[in-house]
């Protein structure tokens, strides 16, 4: 089973830094499997190829092979797998070259950061759904995709293709990312796994997912094929993709220089300042002294509702493991004194699903949420968050689209997870309905500068339950 990647940068032989592997050296690496070994077949200034080689011992596989893995019934009797490249290889990429898939480079940070000329070619990949899928798969990465099935015999064209194809990817891209790519969709190609597949599945694809696959087309098909179709870890995944925090569109504001000959200008007040210091200030409003942030990200509205004592009771609740474990780091959680923390409950929880723990508070905050959620997911956020939890009061803030022309540099919507973001009139018309639909009646206020024309950036729903 063999992996190349070539870079033609120059000098070629930086590859060697990235990942992590000597040019002169062959080194070989123990898996439960077999062997995975890393040799420079050339490595020069002009170019640089790097192989991945697994030596698969059958026996060790037959052994680590799990029951829902493809051709299981006959892996112990006829088994050509051990030579395609299929989760044998992802696992071997996972471990083998770890910090490169993590984009650490301490001798040439610079290096990880940037992008390379890359080739990568797999002689032999499992593919249900043949060189199409691959080519679906692959391109919106940015990788140009060259996949070619391999006939069963060569002697009889007449016989067909098999299920498996020479695949060839070509592109300018970080290693990091690269590396990323083919750890999911190997596996993802082959429809099958030869281990068991636990929960911690979940938590290896978004963290080898991040920053891609939350956008790609075929999002649905990769998460239910890495995940062994398996319905429960689906569920988690998909909410984990679809309803994630919001930090990165303070990014859009522009950044005001201080001009060190003259008077020191004023800086402007970021824009999800603005909106976390309106979301409290509006929570004072209502009279709300227990208050859920549902989708709390990082836990920045939470900090700022601790520091207020007039809320007695706060939580926080994210899809997201890893931004809860965030969150508790920046609120200092384990150093927290013990009368604030009393006030404190962070935990884990879907959106889109019922759950008896978001109920019992004056108020919810969505802020900046639900523009994370497929529109055909919305219907189970509204039943979840004003038909079951239904509380006093919800906020919910969302971008205004009508403003984005604002922003000199942004092209498509502010945030790559995004799933839609609504005019004004857009915005209005979803509120009210679901404020009829659940007994609720909504006010509608701007958080930032407005525009004559267009509106503030930010639009906010206040939502109030009827009597």
């Amino acid at each position: 089973m063999l992996l190349t990647i070539s870079t033609t940068a120059t000098p070629a032989t930086d590859l060697g830094f990235l990942l992590h592997k000597h040019p002169d050296r062959v080194q070989g690496f123990a898996q439960s499997f077999g062997t995975a070994t890393v040799f420079y077949p050339e490595a020069g200034e002009e170019r640089c190829t790097a192989a991945l080689l697994l030596d698969v011992d059958p026996v060790a596989l037959v052994r680590t092979r799990g029951r829902t893995s493809p051709d299981f019934s006959l892996s112990q009797y006829v088994n050509d797998r051990p030579y395609a490249a299929s989760s044998l290889m992802a696992v071997a990429i996972g471990d083998v070259f770890r910090t490169a898939r993590g984009g650490r480079c301490n001798a040439r940070p610079e290096l990880a950061a940037g992008t390379l000329p890359l080739e990568i070619t797999l002689p032999a990949l499992p593919c249900r759904g043949g060189p199409d899928l691959a080519r679906r798969l692959f391109e919106p990465l940015g990788w140009e995709t060259e996949a070619q099935a391999v006939p069963l015999d060569e002697a009889f064209p007449e016989w067909g293709d098999s299920r498996y194809v020479r695949l060839r990817l070509r592109g300018r891209l970080r290693l990091a990312d690269a590396l990323n790519h083919l750890y999911v969709l190997l596996p993802v190609l082959d429809d099958g796994k030869h281990y068991w597949i636990a929960p911690d599945e979940v938590d290896k694809l978004i963290r080898a997912g991040e920053g891609w696959l939350a956008q790609h087309p075929e999002r649905t098909l990769i998460t239910r094929r890495y995940l062994g179709r398996r319905r429960a870890l689906e569920r988690t995944a998909f909410a984990r993709l679809a309803e994630v925090g919001d930090e990165t569109e303070e990014a859009l504001e522009p950044r005001i220089e201080e001009d060190k000959g003259g008077p020191l200008e004023e800086k402007a007040v970021p824009l999800n300042t603005r909106r976390r210091e309106e979301v409290v200030k509006t929570l004072e409003e209502l009279g709300a002294s227990s208050v859920i942030d549902l989708g709390c990200g990082s836990g920045q509205l939470v900090g700022a509702l601790l520091a207020e004592p007039r809320f007695a009771r706060i939580a926080g609740v994210d899809v997201s493991t890893l931004a809860l474990g965030i969150a508790a780091r920046k609120l200092k959680l384990e150093r927290m004194p013990d009368v604030k923390r009393a006030r404190l409950t962070l935990f884990q929880g879907a959106l889109t699903y019922t759950d008896p723990r978001f109920a019992g508070y004056d108020a919810a905050v969505l802020m900046e949420v639900i523009e994370h959620v497929d529109p055909p997911r919305l219907a189970a956020l509204e039943r979840v968050v004003f038909g079951h939890a239904a509380p006093q009061h919800v906020i919910v803030t969302t971008p205004n689209s009508e403003y984005n022309v604002n922003y000199a540099f942004l092209t498509g919507m502010r945030h790559p997870d995004h799933r839609f973001e609504w005019t004004r009139a857009e915005f209005a018309a979803w509120a009210e309905r679901v404020a009829r639909e659940y007994r609720y009646t909504v006010t509608f206020k701007p958080v930032g500068d407005e525009d004559p024309g267009r509106g503030s950036p930010t639009q906010m729903g206040v939502f109030t339950r009827e009597h």
